[in-house]
């Protein structure tokens, strides 16, 4: 029995334990953002709200006694019937008794003064704090690398950062707002019942806040695990609706509002049960700190009625006990909710911080120096790579694209085509193998002035949910006004703006939803134009546009390409027919390369590859022929 029982306590001891230490290493991490070494203006409102907050601490413990010294003196009129009315003695008690309550009037309001005071004071450093880290952590995703933006769910991600910022805000305020003066005016109290009374009566409010910690702390952690229920089925719902709300269109194709309605729903029902176990956790809770606070303050109350019957004490030492404990209850009722919020808080600011302590996947070497280019050769020397090591991608692809030359990649769906590209970006290292450009390895330069140098118009282009005139002076935020209306010409999107209302300041919608795929890719190229970089890559550049736009765009792309080294990713063969060179991936192996007569009269898999899609071009055309007639 005995070893049962201990091996059964042993989890709860460690759960407390670890949870102290989950707490202290949250509130070392947040310390140098609530006493930040740089703002020495800040540290003054700790140090002055720190001083204010003692202040009114002592102004808290006097209210009680001045209401004590007004009793007492109303008392003494009470039980010295000598007094006849209108006598000078009577009218001395009565005097004394209107002073001491209008000490007690004073001091409550100075009380609320300094305590308004000390969070009005203090309000700038909390709101730092969460500015700070949540600036911290938004500059760290931004660092993080593509695979962890691919993996992610935007909706869970946001949810996390959203309480993080909140926790942050939460523990900052309430440990120096609610918990630190608290501790204070419980200290003070206990100095109050030893000086006033005895230690019998310290000893009572101490054995009683005791059990109040005692029972809160226990029954807190109970209700944790069902506050992480309930935080993890609202994630699960809040990435449900972002997620098909991102996919409005899909979920109109296919019919499915009812059955994302329900796999919605579905989400929401967890959420509901496990709110109501959390309401009913709280409700445990609080009558349980009630219970306690009440069978303390009446058990020291009793001890006082019992010091009046052999007279020690007053009326007034009854009623200033009643007085400091209900005051007290007030901060302790919070102490209860700061150690809820707070441990919930220290849940939250951990998925944070987890985040912030995530290494990214690409980093710069110290002191790497800037990309310089002159030329622009970009050379790729035995690179092998694979998302998975069960996988590979590319397995020894050497190419050179001579500066100022256009080189088109191509190949079956899979082949590694895209991949060249997240490489030249850097936003995966080659495990093997060596990118250079001039004859720097990118490996050893600073990310941003090799992303600076490199334009990139994708294959699937998302906007920015702001104006046009935005998502294209996005591509070089100092440009005037009249290169973004030029670079919007060169990309044959000019007269489209023109013609909706409010022109280059419309709003594209979320992800430029408002806009077509033709319309969004001419954006991309207008962006791209007006950044004007010495490298270039199209990674299906044309590929939502119809036959039409896609001759026009060429033709601009190709003026872009002219003196610039470019790089092409292509489905659509007959977008590069004019390279100076395509090469020809197969299972992450260049399996032939030349110009496109070249690849034509080796009759390899090129060859293949252009007859079937003029096959399918001539069936498309032979069907809209059918359709026109029709």
């Amino acid at each position: 029995m005995t070893s049962q029982t201990s091996t059964v306590a042993a989890p709860a001891v460690k759960t407390v334990v670890d949870a102290q230490a989950s707490l202290m290493s949250t509130v070392r991490g947040l310390w140098p953002y609530i006493w930040p070494a740089e703002r020495t203006d800040l540290k003054m409102r700790v140090a002055w709200a720190t001083v204010i907050m003692l202040f009114a601490k002592v102004s808290t413990i006097l209210t009680p006694y001045s209401f004590k010294w007004s009793i007492d003196s109303l008392g003494e009129y009470l039980t010295q019937s000598k007094l006849s009315p209108g006598s000078a003695a009577l009218e001395t008690l009565i005097m004394s008794a209107v002073e001491f309550t209008v000490i007690y009037a004073v001091l409550r309001i100075v009380t609320a003064l300094l305590t308004q005071g000390r969070d009005a004071l203090f309000a700038a450093v909390a709101m730092h704090s969460v500015r700070s880290l949540a600036s911290k952590v938004f500059v760290h995703l931004h660092q993080l690398s593509l695979r962890f933006h691919l993996e992610r769910k935007t909706g869970g991600l946001t949810r996390v950062l959203e309480r993080g910022r909140n926790g942050i805000e939460t523990i900052v305020r309430m440990s120096m707002l609610n918990a630190v003066p608290t501790v204070v005016e419980f200290l003070m109290i206990l100095g109050v019942m030893f000086y006033t009374f005895d230690w019998r009566y310290a000893f009572g409010v101490t054995l009683m806040l005791a059990a109040y910690l005692w029972f809160t702390t226990v029954a807190t952690n109970w209700r944790i695990a069902i506050r992480k229920s309930m935080n993890d089925s609202d994630t699960d719902a809040n990435t449900k609706a972002i997620d098909s709300l991102l996919n409005f269109e899909t979920v109109k194709y296919f019919g499915s509002e009812e059955r994302e309605a329900a796999r919605y729903d579905r989400s929401m029902a967890k959420f509901e049960r496990s709110s109501v176990r959390t309401y009913t956790s709280l409700a445990v809770l609080n009558f349980g700190q009630a219970l306690i606070f009440t069978l303390g303050l009446a058990a020291l109350m009793l001890m006082c009625v019992n010091g009046l019957r052999s007279g020690v004490n007053t009326v007034g030492d009854i009623v200033m006990i009643n007085a400091q404990l209900i005051q007290l209850s007030m901060p302790l009722n919070f102490m209860g909710m700061i150690y809820r919020e707070v441990k919930q808080a220290t849940i939250d600011i951990e998925a944070m911080f987890a985040i912030i302590n995530q290494s990214p996947e690409i980093q710069d070497h110290p002191n790497a120096p800037m990309l310089t280019v002159g030329r622009g050769e970009v050379v790729f020397d035995d690179v092998h790579f694979a998302y998975d090591p069960a996988r590979p991608i590319l397995k020894g692809v050497s190419f050179k694209v001579p500066a100022g030359h256009t080189v088109a990649i191509v190949g079956p769906s899979g082949a590694g085509k895209s991949t060249i590209s997240r490489l030249l970006f850097r936003f995966y290292e080659p495990q093997a193998g060596r990118i250079s450009i001039d004859g720097q390895d990118i490996h050893a330069v600073q990310q941003k002035s090799l992303r600076e140098k490199i334009g990139m118009v994708p294959q699937d282009t998302v906007l920015f949910n702001d104006t046009i005139g935005y998502n294209i002076k996005y591509g070089r935020w100092e440009a005037s006004e009249d290169e973004v209306i030029e670079a919007a010409k060169m990309a044959q999107i000019d007269t489209f703006i023109r013609s909706v209302p409010l022109g280059y300041s419309a709003q594209v919608g979320e992800r430029g939803l408002k806009l077509s795929g033709g319309e969004k890719q001419r954006v991309a190229i207008a962006r791209t134009i007006l950044k004007s970089p010495p490298i270039l890559v199209l990674d299906e550049a044309t590929s939502a546009l119809d036959s039409f736009t896609e001759r026009d765009i060429q033709d601009a792309l190709d003026r872009m390409s002219k003196g610039r080294t470019t790089l092409v990713i292509a489905h659509r063969l007959s977008t590069v027919i004019n390279a100076d060179q395509i090469i020809v991936l197969e299972a992450g192996l260049i399996a032939e390369r030349g110009t496109h007569d070249e690849l034509l009269e080796k009759g390899g898999i090129y060859y293949n590859l252009w007859n079937r899609q003029r096959e399918v071009d001539e069936a498309t055309e032979k069907l809209k022929a059918v359709g026109a007639l029709a």
